[in-house]
């Protein structure tokens, strides 16, 4: 078992996956800042200067905190900003590797295109002679 788990591991695949994982973690790191830090701070200014994130409303009536952090030590809060910013967030993410997909997809066509066409193997021995003869019967 131990020899088929290092197998495993060792394969390229593995490697690729933890990779992209890496990759991947890091990339969303700066889609989430580009959402919180430029995107969000603008779509709060359209909606009357506040942080989006703290867009809340208390659960019950001991929440009178005016941001998000402080509203939810006083208690159960509704944070439909947070909410809304994780949605932008995905929404962002998953366009971007909409369009990475979309411009691997179209690089693969396009070298597709352009590859020569493998030439055409030789027929079999066989078929090869039994074309001789069909034509040498058809000039008869």
């Amino acid at each position: 078992m131990l020899k088929e788990f290092q197998e495993f591991i060792s394969k390229g695949n593995v490697m690729d996956l933890a990779v992209g994982v890496i990759i991947g973690a890091a990339f969303g790191k700066i889609v989430t800042s580009l959402v919180e830090d430029i995107i969000m701070p603008i779509v709060g200014a359209i909606f009357g200067g506040l942080d989006f994130n703290n867009y809340f409303f208390g659960l019950s009536s001991a929440v009178n905190a005016t941001s998000l952090a402080d509203a939810k030590k006083q208690g159960a809060v509704f944070a439909y900003g947070s909410f809304i910013t994780a949605v932008l967030n995905f929404l962002i993410l998953a366009f971007i590797i909409f369009l990475m997909v979309k411009a691997v997809n179209n690089m693969r066509r396009r070298l597709e295109r352009e590859k020569p066409a493998a030439p055409a193997a030789p027929p079999p021995a066989d078929v090869a002679l039994l074309t001789e003869i069909r034509d040498l019967l058809a000039k008869r």
